[in-house]
């Protein structure tokens, strides 16, 4: 496979998407790179979802490596362990505007992993992540209805800043990261000093706005680039099953989630649950 390359201007840096050298194997592989902060970005699912799965298992790895610093772990800890604080925190970031734009009853499992391959301190690899993960789902050729833009927004005298570095932040009273499509906001996270609400709406549509580019080049990458689409479709529901089951527990579930306290609403789901069973199958049914 030929190596791809898009680039575009996001703020002061060029971010780079390249796939077709790296990860062959995996379903969709970018790397991406903002001033020399660069991120490997793989995606894989599998095609087949296992019987009597009624979840979607996606799992989204943020992965720090000291190499990426230059550095080798030293002193007591001489090798890496369980994921940092901060590398829950981005998996978590990366997860939550991707997960809703699963189809609903695709259940199949799905591992999106991002690995920072090199450090420029300056610039925080939780963007570039996020743009790396939209741009290997896109090119998978998985049922995702992408791909995701994501910024950060900075405030500074007064002016929206697009992805201030780390040192541009310290005088920065905004630190907010906002992802979407074309059409919609899917996620906001914020950190600000008293500013007014008109002033953080303002950010969100700004960075919204600005992000429209990470998401032409990402389509560019994937019409180029991409795989074939999966041919997934959900499977069928019983609407008179669907029915039965609304009418027999819809009252008592609803009256369980009517109770604060925690021990006694999780026996009356249960109670709601088994009656219903009853109901459906016979006494004695599980």
């Amino acid at each position: 496979m030929a190596l791809v390359k898009k680039s575009f201007q996001f703020g002061e840096h060029t971010v780079t998407l390249e796939t077709g050298e790296v990860a062959r194997q995996a379903d969709g592989a970018v790397l991406v790179n903002i001033a020399d902060t660069v991120v490997l970005v793989t995606a894989v699912g599998r095609k087949e979802s296992q019987e009597g799965r009624d979840f979607f298992p996606l799992t989204v790895n943020y992965v720090e490596k000291t190499y990426a610093a230059g550095k080798i772990p030293g002193g007591f800890f001489k090798r890496e362990g369980r994921p940092s604080e901060k590398e829950t925190l981005v998996s978590r970031l990366i997860d939550r505007p991707v997960r809703p734009l699963f189809p609903k009853g695709f259940h199949n499992e799905v591992q999106v992993v991002a690995t920072v391959i090199s450090m420029n301190p300056d610039i925080d690899p939780d963007i570039p992540s996020l743009i790396g993960a939209s741009a290997a789902l896109a090119l998978s050729g998985m049922p995702f209805a992408g791909p995701i833009g994501a910024a950060r927004v900075g405030y500074i005298d007064n002016q929206f800043v697009l992805n201030p570095t780390n040192s541009q932040l310290e005088s920065s009273a905004l630190d907010l990261v906002v992802a979407g499509t074309d059409k919609a906001v899917l996620m906001v996270e914020s950190e600000a000093n008293c500013l007014a609400e008109s002033v953080m709406l303002d950010a969100v549509m700004f960075g919204h706005e600005q992000m429209q580019v990470a998401i032409t080049a990402i389509n560019e990458l994937a019409a180029e680039a991409g795989k074939p689409a999966w041919t997934w479709t959900a499977a069928e529901v019983d609407p008179a099953l669907q029915s039965a089951v609304r009418d027999a527990a819809a009252d008592a579930l609803t009256a369980a989630y009517v109770v604060a306290e925690k021990q006694t609403r999780q026996e009356m789901v249960g109670a709601a649950k088994q009656a219903a069973v009853e109901a459906l199958c016979g006494e004695g049914s599980e």
